[in-house]
């Protein structure tokens, strides 16, 4: 059985996240979150799906950016929403 393989690897880049304090817009509306998720693309911080607003998400439905890894400390996986795979170690660029 083969397995399955992520094809967006070659759009993670070496990003900084643009908002190192928290998710994006929840900042901006003033509410809160439970984990953070960190856009492997373009460096969007948003909440993940266990919080309210669910921006991590909302930002791959937005903008198509199908790779993201966990902003927590400690943590080291990643996530592509379009293969459905979880990846660990999290996908670094090469």
């Amino acid at each position: 059985m083969a397995s399955q393989k992520c094809t967006h690897l070659d759009q993670v880049r070496d990003v900084e996240p643009r908002t190192p304090n928290g998710c994006e817009e929840c900042l901006k509306m003033h509410s809160t979150w439970v984990h953070l998720r960190l856009c492997l693309e373009c460096g969007h911080v948003g909440c993940c799906d266990s919080s309210p607003n669910k921006h991590a998400t909302k930002h791959f439905h937005q903008t198509g950016h199908p790779v993201m890894r966990s902003f927590e400390r400690g943590e080291d996986w990643g996530w592509c929403f379009v293969d459905e795979m979880v990846f660990e170690p999290a996908p670094r660029a090469s």
